[in-house]
């Protein structure tokens, strides 16, 4: 009885090992059927659809051609040749690819009733927007440091803020996100897709797309947090420092009225970027187990589709000098009909 048992140890074991191979190739091959994904339209009736992408079209459409103005404004403008309205062209650029990015695709896709996006289209999509948002935080760190600079050293400030450090800070911001979003695609394409095709979003992202592999994620959403602590966390304490100390430099301000100027400037600041970072921390860094569709669409629109939106209207359109500028343009580029 012992010699038998003694032989039937091995076979287990072996067969044993042969469900794990046969487990694996099983996985592998479902994997390989995903060769594209199906994207989550923003609702299902076909009015709600039309309506919704009606008006993210329509805010789109303003975002594109505020940026755009700006863009005009302080390229045309010797005056505004400055290393705040540098930055301020700079980030107007990002935000017309930002918002380009998702807006159109999903406006598209759930007009056309078409769901479908190919898997290197997702990838792109990924990279394009992780890309995005990286050098949109980096981007406000380095105005708000121009604001603090500004404010509370402005007789070093043709120092400091020189042309070569803008240039310089803008390059090491545009080339350090090319890394982190490489390296975040490049990890989440490396994973297993065997459960579903469906991504619950409008577009792709990765933690929509971490719920939908059959692989080890741990790896990934470690990524996630460290690039959430060094770049967002770092960034965001930044920030916050600088307004701090442009706080405390202003209510030293005898007149009131500046003091006011100032405080209506910097609040919405604080605002938008503070609004950007926690919708986008939440939806990125939230447990794998919490899962709402509708919730996590709703707070992707408030760190993908409204920071571009607002950003020409708090850091451009309230600027007299800006709005000067835009106003000549206008004036010169409208017909003026003969009666």
């Amino acid at each position: 009885m012992v010699h038998i048992l003694t032989l039937q140890y091995p076979f287990q074991k072996v067969a044993s090992r042969f469900l794990q191979i046969d487990q694996h190739f099983q996985n592998i091959a479902n994997s390989t059927q995903v060769t594209a994904f199906l994207l989550q339209f923003f609702a299902e009736s076909w009015e709600l659809r039309l309506l919704l992408s009606m008006l993210l079209l329509l805010i789109y459409l303003a975002t594109m051609l505020g940026n755009l103005l700006i863009i005009l404004a302080t390229t045309l403008d010797q005056n505004l040749h400055t290393p705040m309205y540098f930055f301020l062209r700079n980030l107007s650029i990002l935000d017309m690819c930002y918002i380009s990015v998702t807006v159109p695709n999903a406006c598209v896709n759930s007009l056309t009733d078409n769901r479908v996006i190919s898997m290197s289209g997702c990838a792109t999509q990924i990279f394009m927007f992780f890309f995005c948002v990286c050098v949109e935080i980096l981007f406000l760190t380095v105005m708000a440091h121009d604001r603090y600079v500004a404010i509370c050293q402005p007789l070093l400030y043709p120092v400091i803020m020189s042309h070569q450090f803008s240039v310089q800070m803008t390059l090491a911001s545009v080339l350090g996100s090319l890394v982190v979003a490489s390296a975040h695609t490049s990890r989440t394409f490396q994973l297993s897709f065997c459960q579903s095709n469906v991504v619950p979003q409008f577009f792709c992202d990765i933690p929509s797309l971490l719920k939908l592999s059959c692989s080890d994620t741990f790896s990934n959403r470690l990524l996630l947090l460290l690039t959430a602590i060094v770049i967002s966390g770092s960034c965001f304490l930044f920030i916050v420092i600088s307004y701090i100390y442009i706080f405390s430099t202003v209510l030293k301000f005898p007149v009131k009225e500046e003091r006011g100027k100032a405080f209506s400037t910097c609040v919405p600041h604080i605002a938008v970027v503070s609004m950007f970072l926690s919708s986008g921390a939440y939806v990125y860094l939230k447990p794998p187990g919490v899962s709402e569709v509708v919730q996590d669409m709703v707070l992707s629109v408030f760190y993908a589709i409204v920071p571009p939106f607002l950003n020409p209207i708090i850091y451009s359109f309230r600027n007299k000098q800006i709005k000067e500028v835009v106003r000549k343009i206008m004036l010169k580029r409208l017909p003026l009909r003969k009666l």
